[in-house]
């Protein structure tokens, strides 16, 4: 194998396809990228048999071939390299050269043929989401996945095409995060992605409005980028049936300025920090919501105007979970919807429908 390269274009390629490669294995291949050089270019994939990410990488090859080389000294290598041409060739026993201007490398390589084959993906059953939107409804929604291991189902998203929407939707027993966008497409789908791919896919994705192709098997799901594929497996399962959680009314309605709350609960929350529950307490009186938190280091009180419909009302919430909210939340005012000091708390943008959290209140000792 020989090819020629920029090492900012393999530099990237190296940084998209290590993103699956987790270290935690006990098949050391699988700590390697696999490389393949065949005409059209390089192919680099990494992969850890839950995820495989592939990407294409332009470069001038002189002699095809395919090789696994270690992932980390690889990435180190390069990344030190000049801003300039790379060749890359394989010498006797199994030997990698890499040559930079004045800079050689000699790595040891591992068997390609020896390199688990990646699950293949019948591209039938696919939806096109825009990039930007796909990247937007992740960041909306896994900030609620479950982190603990009893409910394994939890530690994903669920995945849901119905109605002609797309719907992501991430819970984790404190609170409830739902995204939703209308997608042009009549398929009715509804698979779990495991949270830890999302992440990735999500970084990887980029603020544009090009198309991510995504398509599903019973048991994979794979997003179809330009020069990228990221495939995962699904986890086994049934969601919990996320519309039952929500409210199908409530007494109190509250309006407010999403960052002036935002802005309160951050500096109230600095008081709740010596404690795991986050504790801080909101008090509505007509148009003034009022923000407390006690504890060994002190106590503070903050202030904020709302436009209150209905009674007023004493709530308590781990300020972790509204905060996780707000940041994510796209609208500059938002509304509160609750019933009473101990039902869930329902938050929605004032001007937009395409997202909807709960979020459970603490209950206060009287």
């Amino acid at each position: 194998m020989k090819f020629i390269c920029e090492k900012q274009k393999l530099q990237e390629g190296i940084s998209i396809s290590s993103k699956a490669i987790t270290g935690k294995t006990t098949m050391p291949i699988l700590e390697g990228i696999y490389i393949t050089a065949t005409k059209e270019g390089l192919t680099l994939i990494g992969s850890d048999m839950d995820v495989s990410i592939e990407t294409k990488v332009e470069a001038n090859v002189l002699e095809e071939g395919m090789l696994v080389i270690d992932s980390k000294i690889f990435g180190e290598i390069i990344r030190k390299l000049p801003n300039s041409q790379i060749i890359i060739e394989t010498l006797e026993n199994e030997i990698m050269q890499i040559t930079c201007e004045k800079s050689v490398f000699n790595l040891v390589y591992m068997n390609g043929e020896d390199y688990p084959e990646i699950p293949k993906i019948n591209e039938n059953l696919s939806v096109e989401v825009q990039q930007s939107i796909l990247k937007s409804m992740i960041r909306g929604t896994s900030f609620a996945i479950a982190q603990d291991e009893t409910r394994p189902i939890l530690q994903g998203i669920l995945f849901e095409v119905k109605d002609k929407n797309l719907n992501l939707v991430a819970l984790d027993g404190y609170r409830l995060a739902i995204r939703n966008e209308f997608l042009d497409n009549d398929s009715n789908i509804e698979v779990v992605i495991p949270g830890k791919t999302l992440n990735e896919v999500s970084r990887i994705l980029e603020d544009v409005s090009e198309i991510v192709k995504i398509t599903f098997t019973n048991n994979h799901i794979l997003f179809n980028l330009s020069n990228t594929k990221i495939i995962s497996r699904l986890l086994d399962g049934k969601f919990v049936n996320y519309s039952s959680l929500l409210p199908q009314e409530h007494k109190i309605s509250i309006d407010v300025k999403k960052q002036n709350l935002q802005n309160c609960i951050e500096r109230a929350s600095l008081m709740a920090k010596d404690s795991n529950s986050n504790l801080i307490k909101l008090d509505v009186q007509d148009d003034t919501l009022v923000i407390t938190s006690n504890s060994q280091l002190g106590k503070v009180r903050e202030e904020v105007s709302v436009n209150l419909q209905g009674e007023s009302i004493q709530i308590a919430f781990n300020s972790r979970y509204l905060l996780d909210v707000l940041k994510n939340i796209e609208d500059d005012e938002v509304v509160l919807e609750m019933t009473s000091g101990v039902s869930p708390c329902v938050i929605k943008c004032k001007n937009n429908d395409n997202s909807k959290y709960l979020v459970l209140p603490v209950r206060l000792l009287r």
